[in-house]
């Protein structure tokens, strides 16, 4: 078996054809869906992007014990088993959190891998004079100015040069058997850069500044501001679907469906003004982040543009890339093998967990969802790690000087772990800033989220699975306490 993993950061399921859209142009992800099982209720589960990543290699939760960071020592790493069965295991990736402070260990699990440089803030070209920056832009425009000076023509585009490497794998081992490609691209994340053919997808009258890379946060721009960054997103977003299309292509003419399979995920979904904010992370985890877009091709099934409702989650993926080469899930692993849903749609979990360390804990069945804030003081609250680092920056000496030992969870193979106090106002990795009290939403009647409802036994049902999840999670006792309920 060969498997390709293509993995794309922030992709709306809302703005896929497929998915229902009528207006962002993306023909090959309806492509896609005709090519393979296309699944309706898959949920990330821990936010934002390396939390993701640590779940799509250990298939086990992230958020209930630490924030954002690299693999640990006690890990279990979907690429390191397969190699150690025979598989080869190849990266290719623009994505340039792997390669900071905190997502330095996970490239190192794979075969080989390749680094394509440039996105967002990324530190590659070196400019000593600082370009000139609009006043009213983030932090990270400065190096990405700078690095987008090194951008002339599409193929100089990080995602170009990404899947012009994907292709050349494919090339390369198109005979061979027994190996797992991971090709990821950074896109459609912001900042919403595409070249011009895109945009001109597009047309729209906007004559502010301009605006395609919004603040976390609640929305403060005019409306056609607004419509006028959405128009950028999608303009990104069909640039991923044409490369999505050369894959594609690929595969057919060299009858790659036989014999290789095929998932296309995200990490998360992105507000583009909906709930009157932007982004992710710093407000409640709404659908349009967290319920995700998921297409599997699994050439034992056979299963072409087929629809599955059942609920999956991103954890499942390691499980069922294993079950691709006929390994079975470590006893660590949370997740299940998809194979049942992707054969008959046959249900693998009843109820999946999502959160943001730090954040709200959430739990839906697909038809509810119930989002549990936390105390007003939000502790205690701690990281559990042997690998101190945050997103760009190791633990500061203040943080390390709170450090205890723990003994560790059932999940660390024995080894005990740092116990280090959380600083949620730290500026080193994303926090959620905004509290609402507990929320339950009926998906099926109100799928916008507008309408919070008052069900006091739908509730208690939902407290009672969020606890049963919490307890087969092995979460911390203070999880319990933070959230108000009793472990």
């Amino acid at each position: 078996m060969r498997t390709i993993l293509l993995m794309f950061d922030s992709l709306n399921r809302r703005m896929l054809e497929p998915y229902g859209c009528d207006w962002a142009v993306t023909p090959n992800f309806t492509r896609l869906a005709q090519k393979s099982v296309a699944l309706d209720t898959c949920y990330a589960g821990s936010l934002p992007c390396m939390p993701a990543r640590r779940e799509l290699h250990t298939g086990r939760y992230n958020f209930l014990h630490r924030s954002w960071g690299p693999l640990e020592p006690f890990d279990d790493s979907l690429p390191e088993l397969l190699q150690k069965t025979g598989v080869y295991t190849h990266l290719i990736s623009d994505h340039q959190h792997y390669w900071e402070d905190g997502g330095a260990t996970y490239h190192h699990r794979y075969n080989t891998w390749e680094i394509v440089r440039g996105q967002e803030g990324d530190c590659w070209k070196a400019h000593v004079r600082d370009p000139e920056v609009p006043p009213h832009f983030g932090r990270m425009w400065r190096q990405d100015i700078v690095n987008r000076s090194y951008v002339s023509c599409e193929d100089d585009f990080p995602q170009a040069k990404v899947f012009r490497l994907g292709l050349e794998f494919l090339e390369k081992n198109k005979n061979d058997d027994n190996w797992f490609l991971h090709l990821e691209t950074f896109d459609p994340h912001e900042p919403f850069i595409a070249p011009q053919k895109y945009r001109n997808m597009y047309p729209h009258a906007y004559g502010g500044p301009p605006f395609n890379w919004p603040e976390y946060g609640r929305v403060t721009e005019p409306k056609d501001a607004v419509e006028h960054c959405r128009y950028e997103y999608a303009a990104l977003l069909s640039m991923c679907d044409a490369y999505l299309g050369r894959v594609l292509d690929y595969m057919d003419m060299h009858g790659m469906w036989e014999n290789t399979s095929l998932v296309v995920c995200t990490d998360h979904g992105f507000l583009l003004g909906e709930h009157d904010s932007w982004a992710k992370c710093v407000h409640p985890l709404y659908n349009e982040i967290v319920h995700i877009p998921l297409f599997i091709w699994d050439p034992r099934v056979q299963r072409a543009g087929a629809r599955r409702s059942a609920l999956v989650q991103t954890i499942d993926l390691p499980p069922t890339i294993m079950d691709f080469h006929g390994l079975s899930p470590t006893g660590d692993m949370r997740g299940k093998s998809l194979l049942p849903v992707l054969k008959s749609d046959k249900p693998v979990r009843e109820f999946a967990l999502f959160g943001l360390h730090g954040g709200h804990v959430n739990i839906t069945d697909g038809k509810y969802v119930y989002m549990r804030d936390y105390t007003e003081s939000n502790e205690p609250l701690y990281n559990y790690t042997l690998m101190p680092t945050h997103m760009r920056s190791m633990f500061s000496v203040e943080e390390m000087r709170t450090m205890e030992r723990h003994p560790g969870f059932s999940f660390t193979k024995g080894c005990p772990l740092m116990k280090v106090t959380s600083v949620m106002d730290s500026d080193s990795d994303i926090v959620m800033k905004e509290k609402t009290g507990n929320l339950l939403f009926d998906l099926i009647s109100d799928p916008e989220q507008k309408k919070p409802l008052e069900d006091p036994e739908n509730e208690a049902r939902m407290v009672r699975e969020l606890k049963r999840l919490l307890d087969e999670s092995d979460a911390p006792h203070e999880q319990y306490e933070r959230l108000g309920l009793q472990s």
